[in-house]
């Protein structure tokens, strides 16, 4: 039993990327006529949880240099640069910026349907009546 199983921290050998996520991203990005061996695959995958793993520790690092608990993207970002990968921080501030915009997105979602007024059960009725006329309106097209 691993000490991740038993409820400890994982060890290395635990952490790991899904490898057919990999493979995926690996045949997007390389030519068609190009193929990737396995063990080139799992290299990559050991080379990402490593990259992982170093932007992690520094990124903690700093959050505990600022007597922060919780490790902000912001950290993420100072340990880029620390670490000498600094031209990676304009695609992670772009990345960064459209996920608080999709989280400001799916907020507002919410917001609605709570400001609708309506129960839940009441928008399922309504969803309901709508699909109904939807289907309705089908077959009255398939008959003509």
């Amino acid at each position: 039993m691993s000490d991740h199983e038993a409820g400890g921290m994982p060890s290395d050998e635990d952490l790991s990327l899904p490898k057919a996520t990999v493979t995926k991203m690996i045949a997007e990005l390389l030519p068609n006529e190009i193929t990737c061996a396995k063990e080139t695959r799992d290299l990559i995958i050991e080379c990402c949880v490593e990259f992982i793993h170093l932007i992690s520790s520094e990124a903690n690092e700093i959050c505990e240099q600022e007597s922060k608990k919780t490790i902000a993207p912001e950290h993420i970002i100072t340990a880029l640069k620390r670490l000498g990968f600094e031209s990676f921080t304009t695609e992670v501030e772009s990345v960064l910026k459209d996920h608080k915009q999709q989280q400001k997105d799916r907020e507002k979602k919410v917001s609605k349907l709570e400001s609708s007024g309506l129960t839940e059960a009441e928008l399922l009725a309504q969803q309901e009546a709508l699909f109904a006329q939807s289907r309705e309106k089908f077959r009255t097209a398939a008959q003509q």
